[in-house]
């Protein structure tokens, strides 16, 4: 599977890092911080973000040291289908922009970032998960969901790798201020 530089034929997709969802997820430090590092290499590398947040009158919005990372232009879409592509206005932006790689990290693992993961595949997309930018309640639900996805054909790979993947060489622009980030 080749994997499409960044620019216009990537989004990276942040699931539902939300005030109520985090503090239950399983070592939730350590996959913020790959949260983070995606979304400061998604501002260097100018890589559109679509963020998604489940029921989010219950759950509440994503959480604010997430949202100040976030690009202005980035939407923000409430869901209640586990899978993104079950809410009309994720399918109607990816529509618009026609991208042919999503990137996503987010919460949980093992529900929405696993069928959404899925339904990328089956609605053609290159579709990859940021192995360390994703967790769940239980470690061994992320596991396993990261381990079947993998077998179903979705690239698993950690933020770093996937950083470097979109910058393909060190002569791109933003090769000097990705690698500072991942120091």
């Amino acid at each position: 599977m080749s994997f499409i530089p960044s620019g216009g034929s990537s989004r990276l997709v942040m699931i539902d890092v939300q005030e109520r969802l985090v503090p239950a997820m399983s070592g939730f430090d350590g996959t913020g911080n790959r949260i983070r590092l995606l979304l400061n290499g998604a501002r260097e590398l100018a890589l559109p973000v679509i963020v998604t947040e489940q029921y989010p009158q219950g759950l509440g919005g994503t959480l604010p040291d997430f949202s100040v990372l976030l690009p202005p232009e980035a939407p923000v879409i409430a869901k209640t289908g586990f899978s993104v592509f079950e809410e009309p206005l994720f399918v109607e932006e990816l529509k618009k922009n026609k991208p042919e790689t999503l990137i996503f990290c987010g919460i949980e693992s093992h529900v929405c970032v696993f069928q959404s993961a899925l339904d990328s595949l089956e609605a053609g997309y290159r579709t990859v998960v940021s192995a360390d930018a994703v967790t769940s309640r239980k470690p061994e639900d992320r596991e396993l969901a990261l381990a079947q996805m993998r077998a179903s054909g979705v690239l698993v790979m950690s933020s770093e790798a996937i950083l470097f993947m979109l910058l393909r060489t060190a002569k791109h622009p933003a090769f000097k201020a990705v690698s500072k980030l991942v120091r």
